[in-house]
């Protein structure tokens, strides 16, 4: 059976704890986990999940990235995605130098509609395609936006920024993601929108909860509503409004308050009522759909896997929603079904992961999570279960 090498989270964790001179029992009474449960991460025997490693980074005052490794560099370089991200490090300080004169503009409606196209492929999770374009459209629209300064282009440029930010958290670069994200409240401000200014903070939250600092999340999804609710009641900012209440749904399934998932569940149902399927919009992928699969993942944080497995049964994918949303569903049903014992079946979900999203999958830490908890639990580890394995480095 493969074992992990000496880099698992578990030794990173037990690292950082020592550093900060404390004991495992310590450690463990700063925790919602049990002191036998952190014994068992750290010499590798079960693995850490997201929650977990959330918990632990609070408790000990360090990034999450401190104790998972991200990036995977190794994995990064080898799939030819690491040099992927100096070109977009790069084309985000271009934001305040004026207008490039030696690059030529394409008409705004292209521009727009190359902006959607980045989004698009991000949703795909054409990851590596989406990197590749992103420098040259950032360039572009900087400069075409400074020489017109219309809207549409402030607002196209702020799409970009926020792809910048998509493809940066899908890799694992999160210093880059929240540059990102201040590039797009940036160009959002030019653009005089609500609803992208209010979308930067739902997704400035979502980072938070990654670190697990819940009660800042939540702060800024309160701060997101106060923009959007100052907007004309239009479609989209009821469609923003209600991704804004899913995001605070998983906020607060973190932070162990049901009835505040209730709340927020409610109230995004209800905006979903009004608007329908409104994938359409920012490319949030909101709408009934979205907050069935909400739903299923405040579960899942609840570690109310019986639940979550339950959910999942009755939901019904639509063909039209993004492969980005599928692939999360299946990861999360994966951890569910492997903290319920089906471990034949958590393979499978974890198998049509990568088949919808390989380079999304590969990199996202609850997928890798899962794969080492697998691989741990096999008596008998399949030959799919090794290629996987194998696979994500371990």
């Amino acid at each position: 059976m493969p074992r992990l090498d000496d880099e698992h989270t578990g030794t990173r964790i037990k690292e950082q704890r020592k550093l900060a001179r404390l004991t495992q029992r310590q450690l463990a009474a700063r925790i919602p986990y049990s002191y036998s449960l952190l014994n068992q991460v750290e010499c590798g025997a079960k693995p850490a999940t997201i929650d977990f490693v959330a918990a632990v980074a609070q408790a000990l005052r360090v990034d999450v990235t401190a104790l998972t490794g991200e990036p995977y560099v190794t994995e990064l370089q080898q799939d030819r995605l690491a040099e992927l991200v100096r070109p977009i490090r790069e084309a985000l300080d271009l934001y305040d130098l004026g207008p490039d004169d030696t690059i030529p503009t394409r008409p705004t409606g292209q521009l727009v509609t190359a902006a959607d196209h980045l989004c698009s492929q991000v949703r795909a999770t054409r990851l590596r395609s989406a990197a590749r374009q992103l420098p040259g459209a950032i360039a572009e629209l900087t400069t075409a936006a400074w020489r017109d300064g219309t809207t549409e282009l402030w607002q196209a440029l702020a799409s970009t920024y926020r792809t910048a930010h998509d493809v940066s958290v899908k890799l694992g670069y999160y210093d880059l993601s929240s540059v990102a994200l201040d590039r797009m409240d940036w160009a959002a401000q030019r653009a005089s929108d609500p609803c992208l200014a209010a979308i930067r903070q739902y997704m400035r939250a979502l980072v938070y909860f990654r670190e697990g600092e819940y009660t800042i999340g939540q702060r800024l999804v309160t701060a997101g509503h106060s923009i959007v609710d100052a907007a004309e009641p239009t479609r989209e900012a009821t469609a923003v409004t209600g991704q804004l209440h899913l995001g605070a749904s998983v906020i607060a399934a973190r932070a162990g308050q049901q009835a505040v998932v209730d709340e927020h569940i409610a109230e995004a149902t209800r905006c979903a009522d009004r608007t329908g399927d409104a994938s359409d919009v920012h490319w949030l992928s909101f709408g009934p759909a979205n907050v069935a699969l909400h739903r299923m993942s405040a579960a899942v944080e609840m570690r109310q896997y019986g639940e979550a497995l339950k959910q999942a049964k009755e939901i019904r994918l639509p063909a039209s929603l993004a492969t980005s949303r599928r692939a999360h569903f299946l990861i999360d049903r994966a951890r569910s079904e492997m903290e319920t014992g089906r471990t034949d079946a958590a393979l499978a979900s974890i198998v049509g992961a990568r088949h919808a999203a390989p380079e999304q999958t590969r990199y996202h830490p609850g997928a890798r999570e899962t794969i080492k908890g697998l691989v741990h639990i096999s008596r008998r580890t399949p030959d799919s279960l090794s290629h996987m394995a194998a696979w994500i480095g371990l």
